[in-house]
């Protein structure tokens, strides 16, 4: 437990008591730059566990936005680990995404995210940035460790026509967003103090994520969304962002322990680490996988190994 943040760490039980009545939905949502790990065996175990506890339904969502990154291989690997691991979707079916194109699929979304767009513009709070992440640091300077650069407002103080880019951002109220979270209680963010306005659209014409997740959850009736603490930042500018494309009442949130190395890094596809494939290749087997990410976030005392149909009771 000692490589986990074990102060993320809330009972099964407690948990159970927050969440919404039966019938209440959540999703599954990697994005395949790379292939799965640990870390997204620990978001797997609590969103399956705690669905199939406590009446929830689980929607599959893959997460390619970033078309520069994402790779038909770590796609039909991650179908496949899912399928070894039992942890089969309610809705956004595995054979559905290899059959070709789906809503749950964001690279074959692009017609909502552009209607959201028409939306925020015909609020007047769209407009066109032409600044990279280098000049941005070039104005606000640099960020300690894990600490993100607030966008100062260059492009809205001094506008740049449209055709200059395809990169668009959304001017953001200066609202202070309050939000319960299951797990960590309350949680208190002004968004346009962290980032600045948000950027939804890249210079490549790209969605980004903070955009694309807000459209799909809200298009897709997420009532509660599970991960991991490390996005913990983005919650107040995704209710945000929701509000304003009229998602009156928010999803709730759930930001669960990470595995981490013992200097603190969490894992990361980035970073190599070992994948599922390759410790499957190794001789593990799904239960053991399970039981070992389980333990690693304070989930159960041992690495005993889990399957997937006894995931619910690591949450009673």
């Amino acid at each position: 437990m000692s490589q986990a943040d074990t102060q993320y760490a809330a009972t099964g039980a407690a948990l159970g008591k927050r969440l919404p009545s039966p019938g209440w939905r959540t999703r599954f949502a990697p994005a395949p730059t790379g292939y799965l790990h640990l870390g997204h065996l620990v978001n797997a175990i609590h969103v399956w566990g705690l669905a199939r506890a406590y009446g929830g339904h689980v929607v599959l969502r893959i997460e390619d936005h970033d078309r520069t990154r994402c790779r038909p291989e770590y796609e039909s690997a991650l179908l496949e680990d899912l399928e070894w691991l039992g942890l089969t979707p309610d809705e956004g079916d595995i054979e559905a995404f290899r059959a070709g194109p789906t809503t749950f699929r964001q690279s074959d979304n692009g017609g909502a995210y552009q209607q959201a767009l028409f939306r925020l513009e015909s609020l007047g709070r769209v407009y066109p940035c032409i600044c990279s992440r280098r000049d941005i640091l070039a104005i606000v300077g640099p960020t300690a460790a894990g600490d993100e650069a607030r966008y100062p407002g260059t492009c809205l103080r001094t506008p740049v026509t449209t055709d200059r880019t395809s990169a668009r951002r959304v001017q953001l109220d200066a609202d202070v967003i309050t939000v319960v979270d299951l797990a960590l209680g309350e949680q208190v963010q002004t968004p346009v103090d962290q980032c600045g306005d948000v950027l939804v659209r890249d210079r490549f014409g790209l969605w980004t994520y903070q955009f694309a997740v807000v459209v799909d959850d809200y298009d897709q009736q997420i009532d509660v969304v599970i991960r991991g603490a490390d996005l913990l930042n983005s919650t107040g500018r995704q209710v945000l962002l929701g509000r304003m494309l009229g998602r009156i009442e928010p999803p709730l949130f759930l930001h669960h322990a990470l595995v981490r190395h013992e200097d603190g890094r969490k894992l990361s596809k980035a970073s190599h680490d070992t994948s599922l494939r390759e410790l499957r290749a190794a001789g593990a087997t799904a239960a053991s996988l399970l039981g070992e990410a389980a333990w690693r976030v304070g989930l159960q005392p041992t690495a005993r190994p889990v399957s997937a149909d006894d995931l619910p009771t690591l949450f009673v």
